[in-house]
């Protein structure tokens, strides 16, 4: 339900061409690059929070994670992940296909700055064995984002 859901938001902004399904799973970082093809930073991974009572999904390069500092200083509270069975349902996708298409209304979604480095990324597609190649654009396009925050950092 939720690939379907994704895809179909995701063909609706005219880039169902762009969708790829694997036949192998994508649901890490390191499994998309391997079954895309492409180094890992291109991945653009989707990292889910709450502020407060409500849901915050961030998109940053694949290998680049949360900056503690620089998110509290952006969202006022430390960072909390959601744990993973809350994901599904405060999000609309399960964890290995989380991505801002066909997402639950409620979550606000931001760009992280690290994933400007490139010209085309890949996020997921509603599950573990998807990815959508789109350049950061039209990611930014099609995101229904509330923009681009620096609260990421390069992983070592």
């Amino acid at each position: 339900m939720s690939f379907e859901r994704a895809a179909e938001y995701v063909r609706g902004c005219g880039l169902g061409d762009r969708i790829k399904v694997f036949p192998v799973s994508s649901a890490t970082v390191e499994l998309a690059a391997q079954a895309v093809g492409v180094e890992p930073g291109r991945i653009a991974k989707s990292l889910t929070f709450r502020v407060g009572e409500d849901p915050v999904m961030i998109l940053c390069a694949g290998d680049w994670k949360i900056d503690n500092p620089k998110y509290k200083a952006r969202f006022s509270t430390k960072a909390k992940m959601l744990a993973p069975d809350e994901v599904e349902r405060l999000i609309g996708h399960a964890v290995g296909g989380v991505c801002p298409f066909g997402r639950n209304e409620n979550v606000a979604v931001y760009l992280d700055e690290s994933l400007r480095q490139y010209d085309v990324v890949y996020p997921a597609c509603g599950s573990d064995n998807s990815a959508v190649e789109l350049t950061v654009e039209e990611l930014e396009r099609i995101s229904g984002s509330r923009g681009w925050i620096d609260v990421c950092r390069k992983m070592e």
